[in-house]
């Protein structure tokens, strides 16, 4: 049986949440988080979970710095190197930043996989992608554009400046923005994944563009925050707040009509499919374009030429399925 560890980096605090028989295990997998905390990140470390348990044997680590940083995830890092842990799979605060700290920690022999948000190419093995970045790309647009038949004035609000996931789908919206006619993309504004900053920067938006009809946030804390600062801001039925949430968190404003849609793939998969993938790479895996490895019961992902690979498609959510999700995920 695996143990799930959270670690609280700002206080060195380790928690063992499940227990383990006498011997020690034979794998250490790391799955580090943008930050604790966040419901993605928690419902991504319930799918970890079930991979080290169907594995057997593995001690996983789930942790993450106290905020978006990437000075808080190099000091996780370099944590986990002194653990020897076998391998780490890291959803990034910056692409590049952690470069140097996951070059030291592969020099050490241990396997690193991002996921989620991607490191560059020489700072880690294997990339999963939880879509196709165009098709989200397209989606997070699409979403917003499906409740404009005239057209209108569209805002982005996206996580960090930096989070390399979020800016490739905005990169991907902007390139397909002109298949929507009459959607005018204003501005992107940056909440950090922290709710009160992501309210904030929505009141603002709704402040300097009086006119504005859609908000896309693709996270999941900026949309939650986005929706209540339209609810709080009598904005209902004026503004449409969509992009990238969770069922559990977004049900309450698809039901108030706040939000008419979203879209997401499930995070249990993704943490799932991290750990599977780290241990295929522990077993002898080869991390090469054209290369298969393991997602368990996912199936097999297969490798492009910077060595990534995209686990599904996004999925909608709206008034007439959210129910059947809002207490999964």
């Amino acid at each position: 049986m695996g143990i799930l560890k959270k670690v609280l980096v700002g206080a060195l605090l380790s928690t063992a949440l499940v227990a383990q028989g006498a011997h020690a295990a034979d794998k250490k997998i790391a799955l580090v988080v943008k930050a604790l905390g966040i419901g993605f990140f928690e419902a991504a470390a319930q799918g970890a979970e079930e991979a080290a348990k169907e594995i057997g044997d593995v001690e996983l680590i789930y942790t993450g710095p106290t905020d978006t940083t990437a000075e808080g995830q190099i000091d996780v890092i370099n944590s986990l190197i002194a653990q020897k842990v076998d391998a780490i799979a890291i959803s990034a605060n910056d692409p590049d930043a952690l470069v140097p700290a996951l070059k030291r920690a592969m020099q050490r022999g241990i396997k690193v996989v991002s996921w989620d948000s991607g490191v560059a190419p020489e700072g880690r093995m294997v990339h999963l992608n939880p879509s196709s970045n165009p098709l989200i790309g397209n989606m997070i647009i699409k979403l917003a554009a499906d409740n404009l038949p005239d057209g209108g004035e569209v805002a982005v609000l996206s996580a960090s400046a930096t989070a390399t996931n979020q800016n490739t789908w905005i990169a991907e919206m902007n390139k397909v923005k002109g298949d929507y006619p009459g959607i005018d993309v204003v501005t992107t504004v940056y909440g950090d994944d922290l709710f009160d900053k992501s309210y904030r920067e929505t009141q603002g938006l709704i402040q300097s563009y009086p006119d504005l009809k859609a908000i896309i946030a693709p996270t999941s804390v900026g949309i939650v925050a986005a929706a209540q600062a339209v609810t709080d801001e009598g904005k209902i039925g004026e503004i449409n707040v969509t992009g990238l949430g969770l069922p559990s968190e977004m049900a309450a404003y698809v039901d108030n009509g706040a939000s008419k849609s979203f879209a997401i793939w499930n995070p249990i998969d993704l943490g799932y499919a991290a750990v599977m993938l780290s241990n295929d790479l522990i077993d002898g895996a080869k991390a090469e374009p054209g290369a298969e490895l393991s997602m368990g019961r996912l199936g097999n992902l297969t490798l492009d030429d910077d060595n990534a690979g995209a686990m599904a498609d996004p999925f909608v959510y709206d008034k007439s399925n959210i129910d059947k999700f809002k207490d999964i995920f």
